[in-house]
């Protein structure tokens, strides 16, 4: 007992140690960039961030009419397989009542939204406080969900782990803040007031719910064969030497951030796609087992599941910042056009990729 309580601790220090180089690149390199750009980096430092310094590109066309032909070559494979597949029958779940907290958390989750939304006079002193709780009953109500399809919930089974997501997504989602320092592609409006405390609580709060949202949702869509029927024995992904290719993807995700102040509208997508790669990139380099080791065989459905439960996310997020007193407003380069809500309608797509870096960091 001795030994395996020994060497769990072991291994455990091994991922917090690894943690550091990634943690050093994504901190470091964009702002080595931005000194070698420009004689100073206190824009980039600053806290709360307030100045506004990145000059974006206008919309353009050709660049919409392309980025949108990629999305859709990525998408539309998986969706006509998808849409085309006879879902296997399989025993019908078992009844079960729906439990009585997701009928709270549906109450709450209501109650919330109306607040949000609405501009009572009594209401103002809590009205940009609403996004956490919003959440938190999203959370709690998707889990009831799932609860109810498979008679158990990430929230019931692994209790502890999903109280960690909550301290875990903050960290996580503070790098994409600091990596949006660099390009700027969206920033807050009703909290300019906030002191640097303030405003590092009550947004830790806000972040502390991506992580538990996201798996949750995607818990719930396991819970539907239906969602990914046809994508488990499609394209294999077997590379011939990954180490070779971990390599390859860490010196471009380090150019890349490297110069992604130099180049915002450019590099943009680095925000969402570098701390993803370059995970992936030090577990393949480290010779640890590979974060979606299912695609050697061409089982798609639980990244399909990921990024489709990012994109329900995401289409709530946007939902509900739409009329919120506190929001975030968005400057996309080349593309900002067809706005649904604050998001223009390609901007969704960043969601895919967002849903494997929720599960790679989890």
């Amino acid at each position: 007992f001795i030994s395996r309580s020994k060497n769990a601790t072991i291994q455990r220090m091994k991922k917090a140690t690894s943690m550091i180089p990634l943690t050093a690149m994504l901190l470091g390199l964009p702002l080595c960039g931005a000194w070698l750009a420009g004689p100073t980096i206190s824009t980039y430092l600053e806290f709360p961030p307030r100045t506004r310094h990145v000059e974006h590109a206008p919309f353009s066309w050709p660049i919409f009419i392309a980025l949108a032909a990629v999305i859709l070559a990525v998408m539309v494979p998986l969706l006509v397989r998808v849409g085309a597949a006879r879902a296997t029958r399989a025993p019908r779940p078992v009844r079960r009542a729906f439990p009585w907290w997701g009928w709270i958390a549906l109450a709450a989750g209501l109650l919330f939204w109306i607040l949000a939304w609405a501009r009572f006079e009594w209401m103002k002193p809590f009205q940009r406080h609403t996004f956490f709780p919003l959440w938190i009953a999203y959370i709690v109500f998707v889990n009831a969900l799932t609860h109810r399809r498979a008679g158990n919930c990430l929230l019931t089974r692994e209790t502890a782990f999903f109280l960690w997501l909550f301290p875990a997504s903050a960290v996580f989602w503070w790098f994409f803040e600091y990596l949006n320092r660099f390009v700027q592609n969206w920033y807050y409006v009703g909290c300019e007031d906030y002191t640097a405390f303030q405003y590092f609580f009550l947004a830790s709060l806000s972040f502390a719910t991506v992580l538990p949202a996201v798996l949750s949702t995607e818990e719930w869509l396991a819970t539907v064969p239906r969602v990914t029927a046809g994508l488990e024995g499609w394209f294999p992904i077997r590379l011939e030497n990954p180490k070779r290719a971990a390599w390859i993807a860490l010196a471009g995700s380090a150019a890349g951030l490297s110069l992604i102040r130099v180049f915002p509208d450019a590099l943009f997508p680095l925000v969402w796609l570098a701390p993803v790669t370059l995970l992936m990139a030090f577990r393949a380099i480290a010779g640890g087992p590979a974060f979606f080791p299912e695609l050697q065989h061409g089982d798609w459905r639980r990244v399909f599941r990921l990024a489709l439960a990012a994109l329900i996310c995401g289409v709530v997020w946007e939902t509900w910042n739409g009329h919120s007193l506190a929001k975030w407003i968005y400057e996309i380069p080349y593309v900002h056009r067809f706005q649904l809500f604050e998001m223009p309608l390609l901007g969704y797509a960043g969601y895919l990729p967002f849903g494997l870096a929720c599960a790679v960091v989890a």
